[in-house]
């Protein structure tokens, strides 16, 4: 008999989360991770990190720049930035200790090392001080992404780094250069140069957070420049290299950019290395992905992959729902995730966050629509909270009314977009939405004005 029902490799959102449903559905369950604290990249070098740094540093430049609009008068404000990080430290620590206890509640079995195949169900761990073996009826593939870089840029681990070292750098850059105006390029930037760096952002397209509505991409561009970013776009970064504690980053027909920092923040692709794929018989793809059908199975019988290792969006959100799905598969027959209403959030300052098409992929495709919109401007909540800046679209198709896409710049965005999450889930129109009570007064009021907006009979503006 095998020693588990379900062996999972990767302890990240999509793994811990699978092991923690597969207990709860009755089955015997073992997590490999090599690292000693679980949570993955998300949890120990990623989303939570990186949030606690956006707010520490959203506060630091609030008690500077605006309390004393709101009558409140400080005195210096001083910058600790040990303080600021060890805050950072002691949250993930938190929850890291927190995704054990769940482990203990639901009987999980947590082995530690880097698991790798050996033969269909059969996964060797390989520890610091001692190799062991397990057997599992299922085994399921969740092992995330690593970050990439360009050619001529090779990272050092320290002058020239991924998001990993941008999370604690010991002092405040002077310059700051990012290469990759995406999520991650972006919410670090912001908190360095809310901190005191000045940042300049280096991007290849002609416009920042691609993929997401073209319109409020613009939007926040404007803002992002009001704040103090620097950005050069539509420049191809060609090398970078580093002198001393001194960066140059060239970009094809540019100047030079010096500075005494660099994050390269340019994308992720899935870890399948030294998986043993290849031993079991695994296929992947060009990009080194692990294709998978409609409940996540490989080509290989009783092993399945989810999150940043098969092709979609690599967000710890969609490895979630992919982990409970594919668990809910083995055990029920049935699992489902609904990739047409995946949210995406950056959390800048405002927050930029949609879900369901765009207005260029519905311009693309060819399918009519209408739109609304409306400004956080003419928001009672926003304008006491003095967070003004930004608009909610709604796109509606044309004839049914139903909702194709919601875009939100603005405070909270990426709170108010799970009510759209929801509202398209249940495939609900504009008019649904147009007539649910909301607050008042609250930011989502903006979603119900921009629904009314899509037939032209917004209230407020």
């Amino acid at each position: 008999m095998p020693d588990y029902d379900l062996i999972v490799i990767g302890a990240g959102p999509g793994g811990y989360v699978a092991a923690i449903r597969g207990a709860q559905l009755g089955l015997s369950v073992a997590v490999v991770e090599q690292e000693k604290a679980l949570g993955g990249t998300c949890l120990r070098v990623g989303c939570i990190p990186s949030k606690a740094l956006l707010e520490s540093s959203e506060q630091y430049e609030q008690a500077r720049t605006r309390l004393a609009e709101h009558g409140v008068i400080v005195g210096e404000v001083a910058l600790d930035l040990g303080a600021l990080l060890q805050r950072k430290t002691k949250t993930v620590s938190i929850l890291t200790k927190g995704i054990e206890g769940l482990f203990k509640k639901h009987g999980v079995t947590r082995l530690t090392g880097r698991g790798v195949l050996t033969a269909p169900g059969t996964v060797e761990v390989r520890g610091e001080r001692e190799t062991s073996s397990v057997t599992a009826s299922h085994v399921l593939l969740a092992t995330g992404s690593v970050p990439v870089s360009l050619p001529g840029v090779a990272l050092d681990g320290d002058r020239i780094g991924t998001s990993t070292e941008a999370l604690a750098y010991p002092t405040v850059p002077k310059h700051l250069i990012v290469i990759g105006a995406g999520y991650i390029g972006l919410e670090l930037g912001s908190v360095w140069r809310r901190l005191g760096a000045r940042v300049t952002v280096v991007e290849y397209l002609d416009r920042i957070l691609p993929g997401t509505d073209g319109e409020l991409a613009a939007d926040a561009l404007k803002l992002f420049r009001k704040q103090g970013l620097e950005f050069r776009l539509g420049a191809k970064v060609s090398g970078a290299s580093v002198e001393g504690e001194s960066c140059t980053v060239t970009t094809a027909g540019g100047e030079p950019l010096t500075g005494d920092r660099v994050l390269v923040a340019v994308g992720r692709r899935a870890n399948t290395g030294d998986l043993g794929l290849e031993t079991v018989g695994i296929t992947v793809d060009e990009r080194g992905r692990i294709p998978v059908d409609a409940h996540f199975r490989t080509n290989l019988p009783g092993h399945y992959a989810i999150g940043d290792v098969i092709p979609g969006p690599l967000l710890a959100h969609v490895a979630e729902e992919e982990g409970i799905a594919c668990v809910e598969a083995i055990v029920t027959g049935y699992g489902h995730v609904n990739y047409a209403t995946v949210p995406g959030v950056c959390y800048t300052h405002p927050e930029v966050a949609g879900v369901g098409q765009t207005e260029e992929q519905l311009t693309a495709a060819g399918t009519a629509y209408r739109r609304g919109v409306f400004p956080f401007l003419a928001n009672g909540r926003a304008r006491s909270l003095g967070e003004t800046d930004g608009k909610v679209k709604i796109l509606a198709d044309a004839a049914t009314d139903r909702l194709l896409g919601v875009h939100i710049l603005g405070p909270r965005a990426g709170d108010l977009i799970a009510e759209a999450v929801v509202a398209m889930e249940y495939g609900a129109t504009a008019e649904d939405l147009a007539r649910s009570f909301h607050a008042h007064p609250t930011l989502a009021e903006t979603l119900k004005e921009a629904a009314l907006a899509v037939d032209g009979r917004a209230i407020h503006m």
